[in-house]
This record gives structure tokens, sequence and C-alpha cells, in this order.
């Protein structure tokens, strides 16, 4: 009998497959059974879509099975241009490849990190062994081994967890990777978490280094990108406490997140809505206060059936081939409103 593909996709003619999510009784069953998914022979690649949480994440992981199994590499889907996130790449060592850099085919176990399939065309392109999330559930795929919590602020303290329960102490740069990715996903435990992402912060604190978490802190923007800053503040428009602001072509999609998080400062206003075109694709980037809201339905109820679209309550990102929006090749701040205006209305 030929082997099954590990993680099942639906298609659009197949019913929607619903993840069999296990509900582990300790984290030592969740551990015993995540570490039965690798043989001693096996080569595991590790996919993520790199930023704070996801590479600290994946370096974690890395190190719960790289004694266990032939080679692990980390791989990640898009182009790291982002300061903070090349800083901590770079200070802490975090072993990175591009996706296309590598032959996926080489590789019997695939694992994905903070993210699910739908999330991201290149993910929906693989079968994964294994998945670790801490986004809402999304339907239309299954792997052997699930593990997504979404009441946690960070999988980098799920992944804490995971190193905890088997008594492996994480080394400097590791602890300090974990450290960060909390802090960011968590922004500074502002938004919903835990007491287990407290409880895991306190543990990793006195491990890390915090000379290096300021270094990487401390990277923002590059003097090139702030014409983009004054791009958004011209095209910002106001309707009724949601503001919106299309930048045009970007070099590269990450300084929208930057801007976005920058306009969610505004006093008075409840969202924000930032995108720009980035290889073909409208990328936007939205944020809330999470009172009453939830960005992460509303970018799936809005893009989600014309490209790729998740998040939380207070943040989420679309990307959307141009070719499937209806704008006769001019996007504006006007089009972004009339686009969700709408489903506002609903």
């Amino acid at each position: 009998m030929p082997n099954m593909p590990a993680c099942k996709l639906a298609t659009k003619e197949q019913e929607v497959i619903e993840p069999r999510i296990t509900r582990f009784k300790s984290n030592r069953e969740r551990v015993k059974t995540l570490l039965s998914q690798f043989k001693k022979e096996d080569r595991v690649l590790i996919l993520i879509w790199a930023d704070p949480d996801s590479m600290a994440s994946a370096l974690a992981m890395k190190r719960l099975i790289r004694q266990r199994v032939s080679e692990v590499t980390i791989a990640h889907v898009n182009e790291i241009r982002r300061l903070n996130n090349l800083a901590m790449a770079q200070l802490l060592k975090i072993p990175l490849v591009k996706l296309r850099q590598v032959k996926a085919s080489e590789y019997n176990k695939k694992v994905l990190i903070d993210s699910q399939p739908p999330h991201n065309a290149e993910f929906m392109k693989f079968n994964f062994d294994v998945v670790i999330d801490h986004h809402p559930i999304s339907n239309g795929w299954d792997a052997p081994f699930i593990d997504i919590r979404p009441e946690y602020g960070a999988v980098s303290s799920m992944m804490t967890e995971y190193l905890r329960t088997l008594k492996v102490k994480p080394a400097v740069t590791l602890a300090t990777a974990l450290i960060y990715g909390i802090k960011t996903d968590t922004n500074n435990f502002e938004k919903e978490c835990t007491i287990q992402d407290v409880l895991c912060f306190q543990y990793l604190f006195k491990r890390m280094n915090r000379h290096l978490l300021h270094k990487i802190e401390a990277s923002t923007i590059r003097r090139a990108e702030l014409k983009y800053f004054r791009k958004a503040l011209e095209e910002v428009k106001v309707r009724k406490q949601r503001l919106f602001s299309h930048l045009g072509k970007v070099p590269n999609p990450d300084i929208l997140v930057v801007i976005a998080d920058f306009l969610n400062h505004v006093h008075e206003i409840g969202w924000v809505f930032v995108s720009g075109e980035y290889r073909d694709r409208l990328v936007v980037i939205i944020r809330c206060d999470g009172y009453r809201k939830d960005a992460g339905k509303l970018a799936q109820r809005v893009f989600g059936k014309i490209g790729f679209a998740g998040g939380h309550r207070e943040k989420a990102r679309a990307e959307v081939p141009l070719e499937n929006i209806n704008n006769n090749g001019n996007f504006t701040t006007r089009s972004l409103i009339r686009i969700l205006e709408k489903h506002f209305r609903k």
C-alpha cells in the first residue's frame, strides 16, 4: 500500500476538512506524542513565515528533535527585510534558509510552526506531519500531530513548555529568542494571553541576555523607509473611527506592519487598515483594540475567498493576488475603503 500523505488538503470538489485537534491530558503526553512522529533516519524540514515568534519557536523545535533525527532545516517562505527580524536572526545566529534554496522533496518529514496551511499559498503545497500554532483554527487541512492553542499569546510559550517538560535547559541565545517571541506576539502582555505565557517569560528571563535583546528591539526602520511614513500620512482617510491608508508599491510588506502599528496609536481610532502592493499581490495589515472586535475574523470574511488571510483579535494580515481584485489596475485608499466598508454594514 502506498504511503498516505501526512497532511490532507481539501480541494474545491471535496468537503471541507476540519483538522482533528487532539486534546492532551498533560504536557508530558503532548511531548511524547510529538516525539513519536520522528525516527532516527528522518530528514525534517521546518517551515515558517519568519517573524520573531516563528523563528524562536522553530529554533526550539530544532533543539527538541535534533538528536532524534538525521537532519533538521528551518526554511522561511517570506523575504526577511524588517530590521528587528534581521537583527534577531543575525545576533542569535538562527540557522535559516529560504525555502526556494532547498529541495523539499528530500525531506520526508515536514513541520509547520506558528501558522496553518491556509494562511499562505506556499504552505498549501505541502503535506505536514506536525502543525504547532496559536492562531484560531482554520479548516481545509489535517495532520497526524496538531497542537493549536489560540488562547496562548505566543507559540514561543508553547515551545518553552515542551522544553521544560523534557527538562531541556535553553541556551542563552534560545532563551533570548523565545523571550523576544513572547514579547512581540503578546505586545508586551498588552493583548490577550494566558498565565502560562507569563510563567514561561519568567522562566526564560533569568536565562536570556538582556543586552542582545536590547540590540534587537532597538533596530526599527531604515532611513530610506521614512518616505513611506509620509506617503501613509498623505493617504490617511478616516471613516467612523476607522483609519485607512494605501501606500501603493512597497519594497517589502514589513514596512506596512511598522506603519500600521504606528497608526494604531492614534487616539479615537478603533480600526487601522494599511495596504500596499508587493510582487503582484495586495497586502493588507489590520489592527484594532480587540475589544468587541476581531481582526482575524474580519480578514477571513473579507479576503479569505480571494486570497489568504488570518490573524488574532487585535491584528491580522491578508494577501490577495491583484488579478483577483476588480480595480482596473489602479488600487487606491478609496478602493480599500470600498472593499471593507460593505462588510462593516453586515
